[in-house]
């Protein structure tokens, strides 16, 4: 069967890095070492001898190695080397030798390729545990000095340990791969097992609808694939969650509802594709509020989802199952979608990172719509960093959503080169003081550790200077699209599984019965839509759209911003059972079609997790995840949920 895409709706829319990167060496490289190595060497060994007490015996280095490897709860097997001074070459060869590092190519200029120590250069390099004063220079004559021995006296400890599964970065688990403490499938296995302990028994989260029952075979081949080829690139071998409207071709995908459970799409969706050509696993499917339908992730099909901080409390939504699993350590990262905030929603009540890109950076293809007009799919992550690697993978051109067409030309080469500590240094912050509420205690607790937030931002360096958003009130008066335009691009989704579909119309899901009765109501006034050929319909795509992005864009004008922030919702995760408000401030992206990016700001006294968002301009991801990044780093404030140790 051919499956026909779907045609209207996708129209509508070098010294700095050896130095912090690299090296083992923390002085300035003199002029002279760009001319030759040697003259390099002796300039950089005069220079450095200055700034020391002295260069590293062999003793000395012995002891450190020592020590370091039993703070990793590892001991040293090897005699103390030979010499007075602890050269470089001599420091790659024990290393190599000690720790059964396997011969590696290395591609320095002063190492020759016969040389005796060139392939334990190429080992440590590899494993991460010396790196050249440049890329060029490895400088193997020089001696090690006090200053040096620190740095490899952690890096050493640090390779020794084990690997921590928990709260582990993808670079982390890269790392640990390559350093052969970890293979892939043993990885997918490590969350299995973190999966029945937290979501199906215990706290029972209730996160995961499906698991992939192939995810260890896949694994199992990347590893396979990694030894005889290298690594694909930073997702090679690593579990991702995906939220269940997203189509997988291997899996059912059912928006979280009864009426789908057997339905098996006949391609992946775009950004799956994209994840499975990245290497990444695709390890299941998450639950969701119904059909993306609300902020509280219950469903017919998965039930109620909690949140791993407060198992009592929401997890938000819609993507609150992705937002659950990642936060409590079910997968490395994860996707979810955003109509009106539900990547940023359950991102900010879990404590994650979340990215809602821009409409047109990646496709929405093969993703159950709610309103294509603000729907987008996006990254949900522990991590600044592991955000921006899911970022890189998943957007880009796609001839079925043509929407994507606009991202062209605009998407940098690695959303990862963003990620500068100081990136709040000079930049200006626009604070949206009318979206900080203190209508009630909940909005009080919120709008009081964001305020909190704000002077964190002006302590790293950033300008925050309040603003207000010019016709905010009238945007605010808008409606969402969800309730005009979902009837007919789900009827066309459903018509578009072909002959498998289990119903081809959201009349006939309605009819069947099989869905969650608690909205029923909100299934039947859609389905009471009739057209979208309506002037109401037509004055919110249009001047809803102009009067938003009009708005932002003058007052990021005026102030000569590089964003803008707020609280991400102006109210914590709910009880379960109570109702859940979340505020009007996530629509300011949705409603503008511009990025926003969502991260921990903190908890409130009773311990809920709080976000703050940044919001930019169109196809501006990278400088919001430089914002971010920073912001992430100087802060700290996310956490691991207590409850899913």
């Amino acid at each position: 069967m051919k499956r026909h895409r779907w045609n209207w709706k996708k129209s509508s829319s070098l010294l700095l890095t050896g130095v912090l990167m690299t090296g083992l060496w923390t002085g300035g490289i003199p002029a002279e070492a760009a001319s030759a190595s040697a003259a390099a060497s002796s300039a950089a060994s005069s220079a450095r001898a200055g700034k020391t007490q002295g260069f590293i015996t062999a003793d000395q280095f012995y002891l450190s190695m020592k020590e370091a490897a039993a703070e990793a709860g590892s001991a040293l097997t090897l005699d103390v080397p030979q010499g007075a001074k602890m050269q470089r070459s001599n420091a790659a060869v024990f290393l190599q030798q000690w720790l059964n590092l396997k011969d590696a190519a290395e591609t320095f200029d002063d190492v020759a390729d016969d040389a005796s120590y060139a392939p334990a250069v190429g080992a440590v390099v590899k494993a991460g545990l010396m790196e050249g004063y440049s890329k060029t220079l490895f400088m193997p004559g020089q001696p090690l000095t006090a200053e040096d021995l620190t740095i490899l006296h952690d890096r050493v400890t640090g390779y020794l340990k084990p690997f921590v599964l928990e709260e582990a970065t993808i670079a982390d688990m890269q790392l640990a791969i390559d350093q052969g403490k970890l293979t892939s499938k043993q990885l997918v296995q490590m969350y299995l097992d973190r999966i029945a302990k937290y979501d199906d028994q215990g706290v029972s989260l209730q996160a995961v609808l499906t698991l992939n029952p192939d995810a260890l075979s896949i694994a199992e081949a990347l590893d396979q694939e990694r030894a005889a080829k290298g690594p694909r690139g930073p997702l090679h071998g690593i579990p991702i969650l995906v939220k269940d409207n997203f189509d997988t071709a291997d899996m059912p995908t059912t928006a979280g509802c009864l009426c789908l459970k057997d339905s098996i799409p006949g391609k992946d969706a775009e950004q799956i594709a994209k994840l499975k050509e990245a290497g990444a696993i695709i390890l299941g499917k998450t639950n969701l509020h119904e059909f993306a339908f609300g902020i509280t992730t219950s469903s017919s099909l998965g039930g109620q989802t909690k949140n791993p901080y407060a198992p009592d409390h929401y997890p938000g939504g819609s993507s609150g199952g992705t937002g659950a699993a990642v936060a409590a350590n079910f997968a490395a990262a994860g996707l979810g979608t955003d109509t009106g905030g539900s990547i940023r929603i359950p991102s900010s009540f879990n404590s994650l990172v979340g990215i809602r890109p821009t409409v047109g950076l990646s496709s929405r293809d093969g993703i159950i719509p709610l309103a294509l007009t603000q729907d987008v799919g996006g990254p949900m992550a522990r991590s600044v960093e592991d955000a921006a690697i899911m970022l890189d993978a998943t957007a880009g051109y796609d001839p079925d959503d043509t929407a994507t067409a606009y991202s062209v030309g605009h998407i940098p080469a690695s959303y990862t080169a963003f990620l500068d500590a100081d990136g709040l240094k000079g930049a200006r912050i626009g604070v949206a003081v009318e979206l900080f509420q203190n209508g009630n205690d909940r909005e009080k607790t919120v709008s009081d550790v964001v305020y909190h937030a704000v002077d964190e931002l002006k302590a790293l360096g950033a300008a925050a200077i309040p603003v207000t958003i010019p016709n905010l009130a009238e945007i605010n008066e808008y409606p969402s699209l969800s309730g005009y335009e979902f009837k007919f691009q789900l009827n066309e989704y459903l018509q578009e599984l072909g002959d498998g579909a289990p119903y081809y119309s959201l009349a006939e899901i309605i009819a069947s019965g099989e869905y969650d009765k608690a909205q029923e109501q909100s299934m039947k006034a859609r389905e009471a839509r009739e057209t979208l050929e309506t002037e109401e319909y037509k004055d919110i795509l249009l001047n809803r759209t102009k009067l938003t992005r009009d708005a932002l864009l003058k007052v990021m004008a005026d102030y000569d911003l590089d964003a803008i922030v707020y609280p991400t919702t102006t109210q914590p995760a709910a009880f379960i059972g109570e109702s859940q408000a979340s505020g009007n401030n996530n629509r300011l992206s949705p409603f503008s079609g511009f990025p926003a990016i969502t991260v921990p700001a903190g908890f409130t006294p009773d311990g809920l997790p709080v976000g703050i968002e940044f919001l930019g301009r169109a196809f501006d991801e990278g400088t919001l995840i430089k914002l971010a990044y920073s912001y992430e780093q100087g802060t700290h404030h996310r956490h691991a949920p207590k409850l899913t140790p």
